[in-house]
Parts: C-alpha cells; structure tokens; sequence
C-alpha cells in the first residue's frame, strides 16, 4: 500500500511530504486547489510521461518520491524477473531535470518506464470518471469474471502456450514460403550444382594448370637456359665443375698445416658435393623437357572450363566456386527435407494445440461457473446504490478461435429500467448509471485480487445525498481488503474515512502554491461543515457534520 509521497518542484508544488495510512482515506478542497495535481504528481512517478513545463522552478530539478508497503503481496516473483532488487518497503522516485531528461528507480536502482508501468498495474488502480468507458471493453469485462473465478494461473499458462504457438507457426510458414521458393529454383538449382560437382573442381588447381601452361609455352627459353647452365658448369677447363676440382686438390695439399685450412677445404668439398647435385637434376630436368601439344591443349580446355564457371557464377576463384557448390547442395537438400520437416512440425503443432484447448476449456468451464455469482452480486450492489431495477445478461461462448486469454467470447449486456432491453453498457447506461457499476466492480475486485491501493478520483460526482452514503459504506467495506483513497466533494462520503485531507492554495511570496494536509479531528468537522454549507459556516452545519462522524 501507498504509504507516503514526496513532491518537490511540481506544478504549484513547492515542497510537500505526507503519509497515509490503510483502511479509507479522503482528499477534499475546492475546485481548482490542487487535486488534479497530486494525482498527476503520482501518476509521473508510476511511468506516466514526463513534461517539462510540470516544473514550478524550471531551474531546479523535480522530484516525485513514493513509500510502498509491499509485504504480503506477492511481488518477489515479479522483482526477480524485472531483475530488482525487492524490499517490503520499497521507495520509487521519479526526476525531471531542466534539461528536459527523465530518470526513475526502484530501490535506487535505474529502471525504464515500462517497469515503472508494469509495477503500476500491481500496486496502484487510479480511477477516474473517464475510466467508466473500461466497462465496455473485453478484456475489463473478462478480468472482472476471472477475478471471481481464479483463473489466472491457467490464463498465465495459456498465454504461455499460445505465445509457444504462434512462433511455431511463424516458423512453419517460413518453411512453407521457402519450400515454394525452392520449388520453382529446383531444377535451375539442380542443374548448376551438377554442372560442379561434374566438373570435380579442386582447391589449388588454377594455380597450378596456368603454371604447366606458362612452362609449356615458355619450352624453348627454358631449353636454352638450361643448356646454357649445363655449359657452364661441366665445360672442360673453364666450368665450374672443374675450377671447384682444382681449387678442391689445392686446399686438400696444405690442409695438414692448419686447422683453419682444412676448414675451408672441408667447405670447398661440400659446395662441389652440391653443385654436382645440381648439375646431375639439371641433367636431369633438361632431358626430359618436350613440348606435347596435346598436354597444352587439354590444360587450355580445363582452364577454358574454370573460367567460364568462374564468370558465369561472378566469382574469381575454385574456393569460390566450391562454396557456391556447398550452398546449392544445401539448398537442394533443404528442399528435399522440407516436406518431412513441415509434417513433423505440424504434429507438434497439433499437439501443443491440444494441450491449449484443454486449458482453454478449463477456463470457459470456470467461467460459466461464476457468471450466475458474478450477476447476483452486481445486481444486488447496484439495488444498494438505487438501482433496483438493473439488470445483467451476461453470455460467454466457446469459439474455435485463439484469443489472448482463452478461447471464449463475452457478451455483457446491461439494462437499467424494468422490462428493459439489453444492450451495451456504453450505449444504454448514463455516467451516473456507469460510475456506480464500476464501482460495484471494483468492490468485487477487491474481494478477489491482491492489488495493494486503489484511488477513487470522484466516482461521486452526480449522485445523491442518500445514494452517497451507499457509495461510502461500499468504500469502507473495500478498504478492509485494500488502502482505499478517495477524491469527493461530497461530505457523506468525506465524513467516513479514517483519515481526512485537504488540500488547498495558499501564496508564499506572491507565488500560488498547492499543500496537503492531515486534518485533526476539529479542522475536520469544520471542512465537512464547510462542505455542506459553503464558507460561511452554520451552527446547523457544524451539529450535521459532528452527526455526519460520528
């Protein structure tokens, strides 16, 4: 529950702390002192969007800071999975700085406005005299038949499932789309991976055919270097070979006389030891250097081919080509299992959606359970608040269809006279009429959820005296289940809360600002005096307010 709330720079807000209690509290003041405020105060620190014309000094920054009770209201789940860090007294504060920018934490710690709404929904129902338009919508009206019948773990795990569902046959329609676009590339794709994997492409062998070719074209030159080589290595008196001998013999005869000597001879011995070597590969190389024409030609027909897959496939290199020949591979092969895995697929599909219908039957059984409890109980709240006559038809049917939060649609039919006909709640029942239906809801509500604080921003307005003090004995019996705050005007329901407040403008060096205050018991009988007989209070007013509280 709300236990206190700070405000500083807000609106006509200069500074302003004040706590709350549980049970019924009532906020009152004239029109125009501030109400709207607080609740826009309250509304920024629970994710509503930042302004930066709510600063009162646009120099400074604004600050909205709430005290929540959270004990007993099972919320350790959800902090978990928002990844915070949970206190039974959890603060939320909310800054707006001058430069326009907006932070929020939970706890101290940074959160987006989405977690901040997301924790609204749990902890805070603020109601406003537009929010009647709620009734008419679905999803309201479900939650209200839910709450009664407890079906929110089966709902949770059906949205679950069908969330399971959805991205299934998501997927399968990818597969599907695909399958058809492979469908009509088979063949074409086919034909291109056969005409690689025939041509038996190697990684290297570019590189090596246009080599061959280089020295089978190049035959002559490279005869006529080798033969040169050979000359002058083996050339009788004059080649290396020979000059290697002598200088070899003539380093061997002065050897003995030093060991620097023989290490150059050693050295000698080693480099003709070599060069034979090489001239007996030269010999080698050189005879068996021919140029066969049909070698060439049959190395130009394989690079022909290379080049022409190479070309007709935009890329440079047989890598490139292999690649291309693995992705073809895959695709034929991706289409060839696509009917096996779209079978497969569709079972599963077949299965989790029977797993749903279950549930799903299970909560329109719930459902139709409550419905008859769920009309007595409006019916008979609305005869409390003067509405003998209204009556409810309320219809869920089972479809085939998968909705949100089962499988069933709702009629919710109203009708407020005597032999009346049904009809839509926004169609056939005034503001009057729809204020005090949605009030009855929320009693039934607060029966049945765990919602810490629910705000009433006068859900009185055009009703009478009589009927107000209904509206107030519906309030208190709410708020033994909840905190329950209330903005009124009107002193019968004022005079029923536990605790009274008041708000009201006062001016702090010619500025206008807005306060909120705890009244005593003696400023409260005065404010409720002053609520029935304006500011000029009678001794009858002031006896009917003392009447009024007690």
């Amino acid at each position: 529950m709300l236990s206190s709330i700070s405000i500083k720079n807000y609106a006509l807000i200069n500074q302003l702390d004040i706590d709350f209690s549980s049970g019924l509290s009532i906020i009152t003041g004239e029109t125009g002192a501030g109400k709207s405020i607080l609740l826009g105060a309250l509304g920024l620190v629970l994710g509503n969007r930042a302004d930066l014309s709510s600063l009162k000094d646009s120099s400074k920054k604004c600050v909205v800071e709430v005290k929540l009770k959270l004990e007993n209201y099972n919320l350790l789940t959800f902090f978990a999975k928002v990844d915070l860090d949970y206190e039974n007294d959890t603060i939320i504060r909310r800054e707006i700085l001058p430069s326009g920018k907006s932070r929020a934490f939970v706890n101290d710690t940074p959160v987006t406005l989405s977690i901040l709404n997301q924790l609204k929904v749990k902890l805070i129902d603020v109601h406003s005299q537009h929010q009647t338009s709620q009734l008419s919508d679905s999803s309201f009206q479900f939650s209200i038949i839910d709450a009664l019948s407890k079906n929110q773990s089966k709902i949770t795990s059906y949205k679950s499932l069908l969330k399971e569902l959805n991205l299934m046959r998501k997927e399968l329609l990818q597969i599907e789309e695909t399958q058809r676009v492979s469908n009509q590339q088979y063949d074409y794709n086919l034909y291109l991976f056969k005409e690689l994997e025939e041509s038996k492409l190697q990684v290297d062998e570019q590189e090596n055919l246009e080599a061959t070719l280089d020295k089978l074209n190049n035959i002559e030159e490279i005869q006529l270097q080798l033969s040169d080589a050979l000359s002058i290595t083996i050339s009788d008196d004059i080649g290396i070979q020979f000059l290697l001998s002598s200088l070899e013999s003539s380093l061997q005869k002065v050897a003995p006389f030093s060991k620097e000597y023989q290490e150059l001879s050693d050295r000698i011995t080693s480099i003709k030891i070599e060069l034979d070597d090489i001239v007996g590969e030269l010999e080698a190389v050189n005879e068996n250097l021919e140029f066969n024409p049909n070698e060439a030609n049959k190395i130009n027909d394989r690079l022909q081919l290379i080049y022409n897959l190479q070309k007709k496939h935009y890329v440079s290199t047989n890598k490139d080509l292999l690649g291309i020949q693995q992705e073809l591979s895959d695709k034929l092969l991706q289409k060839e299992n696509a009917t096996e895995y779209i079978i497969n697929t569709k079972k599963e599909i077949d299965i989790l959606c029977e797993k749903i219908d279950k549930i799903a039957n299970n909560i329109f059984i719930e459902r139709t359970k409550v419905i008859p409890k769920l009309k007595v109980l409006l019916e008979s709240l609305l005869a409390e608040l003067g509405m003998e006559n209204a009556r409810f038809s309320i219809l869920v049917s089972h479809t085939q269809d998968y909705f949100t939060n089962g499988k069933d649609e709702l009629q919710f039919l109203f009708s407020a006279n005597k032999g009346g006909n049904f009809g839509e709640l926004k169609k056939v029942a005034s503001g009057g009429e729809l204020s005090r239906i949605m009030l009855s809801v929320k009693k039934i509500l607060s029966e049945n959820t765990k919602l810490p604080t629910i705000i009433f921003d006068e859900i009185d307005t055009g009703v009478s005296g009589e009927i107000s003090n209904k509206i107030a004995q519906i309030m208190q019996q709410m708020s033994q289940h909840m905190q329950v705050i209330t903005i009124t005007h009107l002193p019968q329901i004022a005079a029923k809360g536990l605790n009274h407040y008041k708000v009201f403008k006062s001016e702090v060096n010619g500025k206008t600002t807005t306060n909120l205050k705890l009244l005593t018991p003696e400023e409260r009988i005065v404010e409720i005096a002053e609520m029935l007989s304006g500011k000029d209070i009678s001794i009858s007013a002031l006896t009917h307010a003392k009447e009024l509280l007690m």
